[in-house]
């Protein structure tokens, strides 16, 4: 019986291409781990109306954990003219499989190590190292909008706040509303996670990224929560920035910044950018954890354009596969892994359509795996 049970889910477009690199230097590791295929993304979406349907995850609770490729995702409208005919019309709304998993298993904490590699031509810096802590499960993330914006949910919020007044002859048709929710246990899970990350690996500081200045309720309880949880931390500093600035400060000097922690759409927004100062997003992996599972995926999209042409950079999907690892206490396995990328980036003899040259996704992995 194999020590590991790990869920498959190479998902839509490119995904499967950079899944099937990543598996070349698992087995080249010789895990000892059986891997579970599931079904998940856009083809399941049109054809039964569901992106993630129920046998995935019942399949998900009897593993270790899973690796992910990538889905495609489409606007409302589009993704209704794309249903079977059969489902349309019938209330099936299309809602990412990936933000599902991150909230059904409450993988609070998503994890963006954004390291440069020397030697690749698309580095913005060689010594950029940051690791992005991003709240996984809340924010503009949790689903809760209304469309149209009237009847008894509007008439309360105008009860309650006066700002809404200037709204008022607006209608219900023509106005939209996400609520930005923000917890306190969110934040200090969050935060904590960031802490610890940078304690245990000797890191040199913690930044708390949020906008309490303006977002003053929401960005305030963050602030106020990463606070009291940096006390207990007193031999790590705690920074504070607004997110705007922190996106200067990073093209600026990313090389000043180690541990950022913030809510789940900056963090989604922030931790693109630190993807493209060390590449882009062919080198960007992520890891979304919880306390008793955890999934890994590139944080690059399904790429429909590039289908079938084995030309993507599977670094990504590899460097996920490497959080895997160092996750289910493979310590010496990911160790390998980051090494032998380092090495096939430092030479530059093989090299993806991305870094400026013309080695296939499967030849990127096969020089990874050699290395190993």
């Amino acid at each position: 019986m194999a020590k590991y049970t790990i869920a498959w889910l190479p998902g839509d477009g490119v995904g499967k291409e950079v899944m099937a690199a990543a598996r070349l230097v698992l087995d080249r590791l010789d895990l000892d781990a059986r891997y579970v295929s599931g079904d998940i993304g856009w083809e399941f979406w049109k054809s039964e109306g569901n992106p993630l349907p129920e046998r995935t995850v019942e399949m998900l609770k009897a593993t270790d954990c899973a690796l992910f490729g990538a889905i495609t995702s489409k606007p409302k409208e589009e993704a209704e003219k794309e249903l079977d005919p059969s489902l349309r019309g019938k209330g099936y709304v299309y809602y990412s499989p990936i933000v599902q998993l991150r909230q059904m298993f409450d993988l609070y904490t998503n994890m963006r190590p954004c390291k440069a590699f020397p030697g690749n031509p698309l580095n913005y810096r060689d010594d950029i190292d940051l690791v992005v802590f991003r709240e996984n499960t809340e924010d503009l993330y949790s689903g809760v909008e209304f469309y149209p914006f009237g009847g008894p949910v509007r008439e309360a919020v105008a009860a309650a706040h006066p700002r809404m007044k200037r709204f008022e002859d607006v209608p219900p048709e023509e106005m939209a509303v996400s609520l930005r929710i923000i917890t306190k246990r969110g934040s200090e899970r969050i935060t904590r996670k960031a802490f610890e990350y940078a304690t245990s690996n000797g890191r040199r500081s913690v930044t708390v990224v949020e906008k309490p200045n303006v977002i003053r309720e929401t960005s305030g309880l963050m602030l106020r929560t990463a606070r009291a949880v940096a006390a207990e931390y007193p031999d790590m500093p705690l920074y504070e920035t607004n997110i705007d600035a922190m996106c200067m400060w990073l093209v600026k000097n990313p090389q000043d910044y180690d541990v950022l922690v913030t809510s789940n759409m900056f963090g989604d927004i922030l931790s693109d950018l630190a993807a493209q100062l060390v590449g882009g997003l062919g080198f960007a992996s992520a890891g979304n954890i919880g306390d008793d599972y955890a999934v890994f995926e590139p944080t690059h999209g399904s790429a429909p354009k590039y289908e079938g042409q084995n030309k993507v950079n599977p670094v990504a999907c590899i460097l996920a596969a490497r959080l895997m690892l160092e996750w289910l206490g493979e310590k010496d396995k990911a160790e390998a892994i980051l090494n032998a990328v380092a090495a096939v980036i430092a030479k530059g003899e093989v090299r993806t359509y991305d870094m400026g040259g013309n080695a296939t996704t499967m030849q990127m992995a096969e020089a990874i795996a050699a290395e190993l």
